[in-house]
């Protein structure tokens, strides 16, 4: 006979949050749609140009549910989850369902440094592939390029000329076009966008040119 405890349905546990603010989307597929931002806290990765790294340590604890009410009162349809590294926390993938079923349109933005095939298969990956200038690009971790598809994003962000080289033969190894949208980013504050454009012009290369639209709008200002 099965006792109440065998029954019972395990409690979520709570997620470290860091914020949750509403803006535009400065980036991928919906870039300039607003979108309502969960940004949540910690990351296993320091890379040389990380723009949010008060999100790495702190948080409030909440439960999914409280994050889910608190994102429907922005009334938007996107909803982007976000880091610091989302996937550090176990219950991300929780989280990303729970918005998935409660019908957003839901991006999550990812390092790929860890596994995204735990995500929801409605749910956007935007996936950052690490160059050498962020100094992290040993933590790329190769299977998830089986589990991109053709509505997800890899994303490069490109520091110079050196970036540039190795981020177009890491596409052409892995023939990364065929499987998803390609993103080229200039570093912001180290690589001038105009100058990531000519090389892409000049090498006609199968990549979509992005810039980081938060930033053009509102630079280094924290939730926006």
């Amino acid at each position: 006979m099965a006792t109440a405890a065998r029954d019972a349905v395990p409690a979520e546990a709570p997620l470290r949050v860091t914020e949750i603010f509403h803006s535009l989307q400065g980036e991928a597929g919906s870039v300039g749609w607003p979108t309502v931002f969960v940004r949540l806290t910690g990351c296993p990765l320091r890379c040389g140009y990380c723009d949010t790294a008060y999100a790495f340590h702190g948080g409030q604890r909440r439960t999914i549910g409280a994050i889910c009410t608190e994102v429907a009162k922005h009334g938007a349809r996107h909803v982007c989850v976000t880091g610091g590294e989302p996937l550090a926390q176990r219950g991300c993938a929780t989280l990303v369902e729970r918005l998935c079923d409660a019908g957003y349109l839901v991006s999550v933005e990812t390092s790929g440094a860890l596994d995204i095939s735990v995500l929801d298969a409605r749910a956007q990956r935007v996936m950052d592939v690490k160059t050498p200038g962020s100094g992290e690009s040993a933590r790329n971790l190769p299977g998830n390029l089986a589990h991109l598809r053709p509505q997800d994003y890899a994303k490069f962000v490109i520091c110079d000329h050196d970036d540039y080289r190795w981020a177009c033969g890491f596409v052409a190894e892995h023939t990364l076009a065929a499987r998803c949208e390609v993103l080229f980013s200039p570093c912001w504050g180290r690589l001038q966008p105009l100058q990531l454009a000519e090389w892409i012009l000049a090498d006609r290369l199968p990549v979509r040119f992005q810039v980081q639209l938060h930033k053009v709008l509102w630079g280094d200002v924290p939730g926006r």
